[in-house]
């Protein structure tokens, strides 16, 4: 049966080593893969916008070079979260030249997470800066992102990994996983903890989406590198564009 779409493009979220996703991006140019359509969820959202919106994988990083948590967020009174992430928001709407999802290049879906009933929702047009925010709301550290008088936060609390959102529109798809379920070191601090079981609770639902995908690409050596910090993504990067790399060399759905 013809599909709508040849080839789609799946992109978990996984907070800076959302960066794999660009290196990933980039090797799949390499092979001469281009997707049709492209689904993201919080850090793959990010990477989905800016790639459909015409900036090419290394662009995406240098968009982040030299800048920090900071420089996206200010502290608030405690109420619903801890941040502010208008001056982000206000950030992809000075760097895309799309205002609305519908009208970028390649059709790009995003995931975000409906707190006030409870279920996944799917962008597929609408506001994109904001829609964008609402699928990287990570609960507590922000606030919910209010839409048309719904509330929203991170789309990885039941969706991290959004092979299942385009699948049936698509021939073929490549899903790239930043987030594997995988045990790593930390650190018995309140920070860490709490980051830990946020990171088990997101990865946790990826395993079911990875069975979905005709290619599966993940990035365990990037677990090592913290959700919010911003110092390494020359790393992440090449880290996300060797493993895609090799694991393009050793299959092909062509």
């Amino acid at each position: 049966m013809n599909k709508k779409y040849k080839l789609g493009i799946a992109l978990s979220g996984g907070g800076s080593k959302g960066f794999a996703h660009a290196g990933a991006l980039k090797a799949l140019e390499e092979f001469g893969y281009k997707p049709d359509i492209i689904a993201g969820t919080s850090a793959g959202a990010i990477t989905a916008a800016l790639y459909s919106a015409g900036y090419a994988p290394l662009e995406i990083c240098q968009l982040f070079d030299n800048k920090g948590f900071t420089d996206f967020t200010r502290i608030t009174l405690p109420t619903a979260g801890f941040f502010s992430p208008q001056k982000f928001v206000d950030f992809l709407r000075t760097k895309i030249p799309y205002k609305n999802i519908e009208d970028l290049p390649i059709p790009v879906r995003i995931v975000s997470t409906d707190l006030d009933n409870g279920v996944i929702k799917v962008f597929e047009e609408g506001s994109l800066a904001e829609r964008v925010m609402a699928s990287c709301n990570v609960p507590v550290v922000f606030p919910p992102m209010q839409i048309d008088g719904v509330h929203y936060v991170d789309g990885g609390v039941f969706c991290n990994f959004p092979v299942s959102v385009i699948r049936q529109e698509c021939e073929v798809v490549i899903g790239i996983n930043v987030s594997p379920l995988a045990a790593t070191q930390y650190k018995q601090t309140m920070l860490e903890i709490a980051n830990r079981a946020f990171d088990f609770m997101f990865r946790a639902n990826t395993k079911e989406d990875g069975k979905l995908c005709d290619i599966l690409i993940e990035m365990t050596e990037v677990l090592k590198y913290d959700t919010f910090n911003l110092d390494s993504i020359a790393e992440i990067y090449d880290l996300g564009y060797q493993q895609t790399k090799k694991v393009l060399e050793e299959q092909s759905f062509l």
